[in-house]
């Protein structure tokens, strides 16, 4: 029998046996009695009950220590209280449930922590239909979702996701894309943030003696541990990964100043509810032009480490802001913007000349190849499974169900059993297997369970205790799952309240799973408030009517739309509605809405309407589709990301990339290229070049000399 069974076996013994007892025990009776350890020694033993007990306590098992009053340690005795192994029932409603269930199937197969998200459900459900097959709601569909991304970053995420859990130094290659350079990085691991479809871990690096950021996709080869220790390091107390979630591109590094940026009062609402947490706000007593401003503008306060991407950003809003001051980052734009005018006037070719890139296009992150040795497992369901849960919570969860199928005289059938918990045919029977010799001493086992010629699995009703007749404790990972799935989805689940079963599932652990181990950060801006008014609206079958900014245009329309879905894509989350007025399906995004209100006319649903449809389209690309093509340069300073984020076609001997862009519209197009901060040049087709000239030539003139 494996190490790994043995040990297995050995700790649910000892589990089963410390709950079987009502009582606290001595370690000579724990080495009689528990499956394993009397064939050891009284040093083997010594070493195994201690190492036992701490993996327990790492998964949030703590058998109570009884001291005696003269502190001899042979003296002591050993108690697991039913609280420290038994969740806490939890009182759903129907509807919570129903959104657990409509989570999962969201989720399934797109989630990194799907599996233990599989098992956390069945735990804290109990007592209730599960909702791994409660009816799917239609009301939601997600173009983003948590999925690790490939072979090689679900190999990466599972072993960090280990060393956290383990607290385990890592070594590994990392590219560095302001550097251009590939290096040796040994990082204490703290925590990992999704964000913008992309993993991140935090964690302390030894070569800067700080907490530094690292995107998982340019890790290069594997991920190895440091040393053979048990633990290498303990987390500070006083790190919060709040801290770095959510933070906005020209604040990462060391501040350099504060920024003061005019904002039209046009758009100013919405900067404040997407902004706002980046910096201050205070009314601006001069428009754009310097006049007398008629109250609705803002200065836009806000500290910038990267003046580049700061100046970047207040390009994409075009005629809307402007940098005021410092005096510098005003000099700096100026600059920018005359580079661009210069560079979209006269011929496209003065740029450097442009070779065929090769096909396929590789990118820094793909370009290393993940060892032969490196294959994600796969589970019994046929998907890459980027974190699997420890086979302990697999097993705890199995024994819960078996014997409760046990207690009630039912057969399981194994095919649907496999699906439930997502194991191999082959992996139920080895749980199974297991659990069948797992016993609470005096030769009185758990539970008997067998699977017969037919597939379907009886359990003797009469060999089994107590232990393991309610649901366990969510171990850490499940947890993890579990909070993270809630907070990826948020609150667009019009039929059911998310946030309610976020604060139930958190009361019940005594601590937010969100703190330890991963974070995931908020799409887009806030859009709460605007995604709740569009929830009811679905959920009640209600018209909605809002006024919405089409950026494009520069125009606010109020719109009434039947309202059918929440759908999260690249750039946020979208309402997917029909519009009677253009007798069509037309998709809004929430951050561009700045009222919503729920009217009392209902709508009958068109059978028509599928509000997912194109969910796997631009959703996942951010790109629409489009009727035009261009191709823009990209300078050799910012080649790199355009390689990793876009199409290249073309390569210059400086370093420059040509990148394909589809657009629909050339506002959109524009903007895409203002963003570049001078970074971009337009070479076809010719309107699109003299578009951005001419956006770039407004922006010049009314930047101050």
């Amino acid at each position: 029998m494996a190490k790994d069974t043995e040990k297995l076996i050995r700790q649910l013994s000892l589990i089963s046996y410390l709950m079987a007892e009502h009582r606290p025990v001595t370690a000579p009776e724990i080495r009689r009695d528990v499956e394993g350890y009397s064939v050891m020694n009284e040093d083997a033993f010594a070493r195994r009950f201690y190492a036992d007990r701490s993996e327990l306590e790492a998964l949030g098992i703590v058998l109570t220590v009884h001291k005696p009053q003269d502190g001899q340690v042979e003296q002591e005795t050993y108690s697991l209280p039913p609280e420290n192994f038994h969740l806490p029932a939890i009182e759903f409603t129907d509807q919570e449930l129903a959104a657990l269930g409509t989570a999962l199937h969201l989720l399934d197969g797109e989630f990194a922590y799907a599996e233990p998200l599989r098992l956390a459900l069945q735990q804290i459900s109990w007592g209730h239909p599960s909702p791994l097959s409660s009816p799917v709601q239609r009301t939601i569909a997600l173009g983003i979702t948590g999925a690790a991304g490939g072979h090689d970053v679900s190999q990466r995420l599972a072993k960090i996701e280990t060393a956290i859990f383990r607290r385990k130094t890592i070594v590994f290659d990392y590219y560095t894309m302001e550097r251009d350079a590939t290096g040796s990085r040994r990082v204490d691991p703290y925590q990992l943030l999704f964000e913008g479809g992309q993993f991140y871990l935090v964690g302390r690096a030894h070569e800067r003696g700080a907490v530094r950021v690292f995107r998982l996709s340019r890790i290069q080869g594997k991920v190895g541990y440091a040393t053979k220790a048990e633990h290498d390091f303990v987390r500070p107390a006083e790190f919060d990964p709040r801290a770095y979630a959510n933070r906005i591109p020209w604040q990462f590094g060391d501040p350099a100043g504060t920024a003061e940026i005019w904002i039209s009062g046009r758009i100013a609402w919405q900067i404040e509810r997407h902004f706002g947490r980046h910096g201050d706000f205070r009314p601006s007593t001069e428009d754009r032009d310097g006049a007398p401003s008629d109250g609705r503008d803002r200065v836009f306060l806000t500290q910038y480490a990267n003046a580049r991407l700061l100046i970047a950003w207040v390009l994409g809003l075009g005629e809307h802001a402007r940098i005021l001051a410092p005096a510098e980052l005003v000099e700096e734009q100026r600059g920018r913007v005359q580079a661009l005018v210069a560079r979209h006037s006269g011929d496209p070719d003065a740029t450097a000349p442009i070779a065929a890139a090769p096909s396929p296009p590789q990118t820094a992150a793909s370009t290393t190849q993940a060892p032969a040795e490196a294959v994600v497992e796969t589970n019994g369901g046929g998907v890459d499974a980027a974190i699997r849960p420890e086979r302990f919570a697999r097993l705890v969860t199995l024994a819960s169900i078996l014997i409760d199928a046990g207690r009630g005289g039912r057969r399981l059938d194994a095919g649907e059993l496999c699906q439930a918990l997502t194991v191999s045919d082959q992996e139920l029977r080895e749980d199974i297997s297991v659990l069948n010799v797992v016993n609470f001493g005096a030769g009185t086992y758990v539970l008997y369970a067998e699977i017969d010629a037919d597939g379907q699995i009886e359990v003797d009703p009469e060999a089994y205790g107590d232990s393991f007749a309610r649901p366990a404790r969510l171990l850490p990972v499940e947890a993890k799952a579990l909070v993270a799935a809630i907070d990826l989805i948020g609150e667009h689940i019009p039929a059911g309240s998310l946030a309610s079963v976020r604060r139930k599932v958190v009361a019940a652990l005594g601590e937010d799973p969100a703190h330890e181990g991963l974070h995931i950060a908020a799409a887009g801006g806030d859009d709460a408030e605007i995604a709740a008014v569009i929830s009811r609206a679905i959920a009640t079958q209600r018209l909605l009517s809002f006024e919405y900014y089409k950026e494009n245009e520069d125009e606010f329309t109020t719109r009434t739309v039947e309202p059918y879905a929440l759908i999260n894509g690249r750039e946020g989350w979208y309402i997917a509605s029909f519009d009677p007025a253009r007798s069509d399906v037309r998709h809004f995004r929430l951050d561009r809405i700045k009222s919503a209100q729920v009217s009392a006319d209902s709508f009958e649903p068109r059978a028509d309407v599928d509000p997912s449809a194109g969910v796997d389209g631009w959703p996942r690309t951010g790109e629409v589709p489009a009727s035009r093509r261009a191709r823009v340069w990209i300078s050799p300073e910012r080649a790199r990301w355009a390689r990793e984020e876009r199409t290249v076609i073309g390569e210059g001997a400086d370093g420059s990339v040509v990148v394909d862009l589809g657009f629909a519209g050339l506002d959109w197009l524009v903007r895409e290229v203002l963003k570049e901060a001078g970074d971009a040049v337009v070479l076809a087709p010719p309107d699109a070049r003299e578009a951005v000239r001419a956006a770039a030539a407004e922006i010049e003139a009314a930047v101050p000399a």
